[in-house]
């Protein structure tokens, strides 16, 4: 045997030993199913410096008067559903585990995609940072901003890197929401979220570019 060949078997082998435990995560299809409401964490609003963004991942309309949307979690608690009352879903999701939710703390991707009219909510930024000073935001102070605009992407995107130093809003968040706002508007949201940098892009166009 040639070293040439001996060379190429030993890097057989490796692939061999090292892709079935590269490939022993757990995916699993949420189907939407996730303990929360809308992508609005405590200390952590999503803006461009003037408008704030929240996405919702369940209706607004269900969610529950008192609960106070910065804990961003609604488990069922033995007495309600909580988050999983609030039904249909605005997206699926799937998600992908090392070892799976029984074992892991966080999964180690999750990505979602809305099912064609995501209600997006915007407001200025100053009215929402006054509003959460009391570390409370209820749905319906968030619904009274004078500010408000209501809109509904018709497509989104996000794919979600959570880190066991920041399980809520994770490692790393990319989201894309393209739509309407209710005055006829077009809307564009790109967000790029990490540890070190956040890039959030808000254009509100006349009409659609497409």
């Amino acid at each position: 045997m040639t070293r040439r060949m001996y060379k190429l078997l030993v890097v057989i082998v490796l692939l061999l030993v090292i892709v079935p435990t590269a490939s022993a995560s757990v995916r699993i299809d949420d189907n939407g199913q996730v303990p929360f409401y809308a992508r609005i964490v405590r200390n952590e609003i999503i803006h461009n410096g003037r408008w704030a963004v929240i996405v919702f991942y369940r209706q607004p309309s269900c969610i529950p008067a008192d609960f106070n949307m910065l804990d961003f979690f609604d488990f069922p608690d033995g007495t309600n559903l909580g988050a999983f009352d609030c039904q249909p879903p605005t997206t699926d999701n799937v998600t992908i585990w090392k070892n799976g939710p029984d074992v892991d703390f966080a999964p180690l991707k999750s990505m979602f995609r809305g099912l064609g009219a995501v209600p997006v909510w915007f407001v200025k930024l100053n009215e929402l940072e006054a509003a959460v000073a009391d570390d409370v935001l209820t749905i319906g102070e968030l619904a009274g901003l004078p500010s408000l605009m209501q809109g509904s992407a018709k497509a989104y995107r996000e794919t979600l890197y959570p880190g066991e130093s920041h399980p809520i809003t994770g490692g790393s968040i990319q989201f894309n929401a393209n739509g309407w706002l209710e005055d006829g508007r077009f809307f564009q949201v790109r967000v790029k979220s990490d540890r070190d940098m956040t890039r959030v892009r808000i254009i509100f166009r006349p009409d659609s570019p497409f």
